[in-house]
């Protein structure tokens, strides 16, 4: 199977979109609320139907029979926040995903601060390696800097737009970047790129916000979301996952 077939399973062929839940967040934070029991939590995920996961290699050979037949991005690049949270490093290869059976590849790269030259050069690596092996990459890109101590995230159109080029530039072949606020300004991130964009869901919110925002941005020409916290910390993991799907591919 090809990138392009392997793609066509995880982007809806008739709505040409998509909803991927990304459950990596133990490497950054710790064993949150949602993925204590990963194994309950995959479970519910694929009882909602999103069309794609992200979680690290280790949680995908501890539960790859229960993960199934759920297309899967394994995440190769990592840091906490214990450490320098906003320098990711590679902690895994394509090669190691290829071998594993998982669908395809997740980067994540913070843009715009003094260790971007690293990630890119990272990035540029692992792009030519899933092309040679055939796997999908996932490229979750933010521009993000560290002010008075803190990671600072920018989210106005002109960083984000930016951040989806580069990403198409080096070879993703799907870009998640963060939501600019407007559909008005996130059709430009859409345009600027020629592959699928997906927002980040971010931090846990209101789920009518959350919404609103996912409704914007298809509207806008955006392929769908990727969104984590606001569906596995909920309530109802199912119903929430049926409602994001409601709005992803039915606007």
């Amino acid at each position: 199977m090809d990138k392009k077939e392997i793609l066509s399973k995880i982007i809806n062929q008739d709505t040409k979109r998509t909803v991927i839940l990304p459950m990596d967040h133990g490497v950054s934070d710790g064993p949150i609320a949602g993925l204590i029991n990963m194994g309950e939590t995959i479970k519910k995920v694929k009882d909602g139907g999103v069309d794609a996961i992200v979680v690290h290699k280790g949680i995908f050979k501890k539960y790859k029979e229960i993960i199934s037949d759920l297309a899967t991005f394994i995440h190769i690049s990592a840091s906490t926040c214990l450490g320098n949270v906003l320098r990711k490093v590679l902690i895994a290869t394509p090669a190691e995903v290829k071998n594993m059976g998982a669908t395809g590849v997740s980067i994540h790269i913070n843009l715009g601060n003094k260790y971007d030259g690293e990630m890119l050069s990272d990035l540029g690596r692992v792009s030519r390696e899933c092309d040679e092996l055939g796997l999908p990459l996932l490229v979750m890109i933010y521009p993000r800097d560290l002010i008075d101590g803190e990671v600072k995230q920018y989210n106005d159109k002109e960083h984000v737009r930016h951040a989806a080029r580069v990403a198409f530039e080096l070879g993703a072949d799907i870009v998640k970047v963060p939501y600019t606020g407007s559909a008005d300004s996130f059709k430009e991130v859409c345009d600027g790129v020629d592959i699928p964009v997906v927002i980040a869901g971010g931090a846990k919110g209101s789920e009518e916000a959350m919404l609103a925002s996912i409704s914007d941005c298809v509207a806008s020409g955006a392929a769908g979301v990727s969104v984590g916290r606001n569906v596995f910390q909920a309530e109802d993991v199912v119903g929430m996952i049926e409602k994001i799907k409601s709005a992803v591919h039915e606007n």
